[in-house]
């Protein structure tokens, strides 16, 4: 497929531009909307977005890996698609008072849709960037995370802590962003020394509009609640958790292991440590949370078996995309091709 540049699909040149990145989670899943703890980092690809003024009254939106075009109407109801992305932060911007008029807008990426991997933070914080650059807004970049997680959730409907947007914000392929997501205080940590990340594909999609994602936020939601707790963030001890119905209580305790295994990683740990950090995160997320399919289990076996593997968990919010491991330094290439060739599914090395 030809990657249309922005004057082959407008005929002018881009007048701003911006890009972000996509984002692996290395600990942390699914704590962030319960207040808690994370643990991503970027990763090399990344979601460039180009703006001009519209040649009418109407938006122009083209997503150049898609070869998508889409033409808005203001007033009219949003398209579906990546193009609901863009209009919500557009939206967004224009309830605080930013207003803007329509615009010519060209979106390119190179960050895996629906392998867990944040396309959908990226494409939302790149946006809000070059609308920034255009309009000089006066957001800086915590803030700009803030309102790509309000568009992901009233405008894509997904329900989402704010992990994904403040890594695609903020972090950097050279560290690890610890971050509190509720005072959202953060710092920017080494990665494990003498090591280097792995992320393959399980080849299985998710969507978490379409999944259970809405659903375990609701249950951490009713634990907190039965707990008297604003989050369970605030719960800091297994026994807390004995009284709740057997399911509650389960996802509770991924909540509750999940935050005290970041924050072990946040203080320093070796290589080996973090690894087995990745490993009791999976085994969290497989057996109390529940967010694991039979595919990344494989994948995640497989790696963790591996002599040159020193951790891996399925990464992203789980039913589906991929998984992180931390392997050997050097070793990422031996170990992917290895392990794929072994992997029933149709997987393949996203970093």
């Amino acid at each position: 497929m030809v990657n249309k540049r922005f004057s082959d699909v407008f005929g002018c040149e881009p007048l701003a531009q911006a890009d972000a990145p996509g984002r692996v989670n290395l600990l942390g899943e699914h704590t962030d909307y319960n207040d808690g703890f994370v643990l991503p980092t970027a990763i090399s690809q990344r979601t460039r977005v180009q703006i001009a003024p519209s040649p009418d009254a109407d938006y122009h939106l083209y997503a150049a890996r898609l070869d998508e075009h889409v033409r808005y109407t203001p007033g009219t109801a949003l398209p579906t698609g990546f193009a609901r992305y863009v209009l919500g932060c557009i939206a967004l911007l224009r309830e605080m008072g930013h207003t803007t008029d329509p615009l010519a807008i060209h979106v390119d990426s190179d960050v895996p849709i629906g392998a867990g991997l944040s396309s959908s933070a990226a494409l939302e914080v790149a946006v809000l960037r070059a609308l920034r650059v255009w309009r000089a807004l006066p957001l800086d970049d915590v803030a700009l995370a803030q309102i790509a997680q309000q568009a992901e959730i009233q405008y894509a409907h997904v329900n989402c802590g704010i992990m994904d947007q403040m890594a695609s914000s903020l972090a950097d392929s050279g560290h690890m962003l610890f971050l509190d997501t509720r005072s959202l205080a953060y710092q920017l940590l080494p990665l494990p020394a003498d090591a280097d990340l792995l992320v393959i594909d399980s080849g299985i999609p998710r969507s978490l509009a379409n999944s259970a994602y809405n659903q375990r936020r609701e249950e951490c939601e009713q634990a907190a609640q039965l707990l008297g707790v604003k989050a369970l963030r605030d719960v800091d001890s297994l026994d807390a958790l004995s009284g709740l119905p057997e399911l509650l209580q389960r996802r509770a305790r991924h909540v509750v292991t999940e935050n005290a295994r970041v924050l072990a990683a946040a203080e320093g740990v070796s290589a080996m440590q973090f690894g087995q950090l990745m490993n009791a995160s999976h085994a969290s997320l497989r057996d109390d949370f529940a967010v694991s399919i039979p595919e990344l289990d494989e994948l995640v076996a497989l790696l963790q078996q591996h002599p040159q593997v020193l951790g891996a968990r399925l990464t992203g919010a789980g039913f589906g995309g991929a998984c992180v491991a931390l392997v050997e330094r050097g070793a990422a290439s031996r170990v992917a091709g290895e392990v794929l060739a072994a992997y029933s599914g149709p997987g393949r090395v996203l970093v």
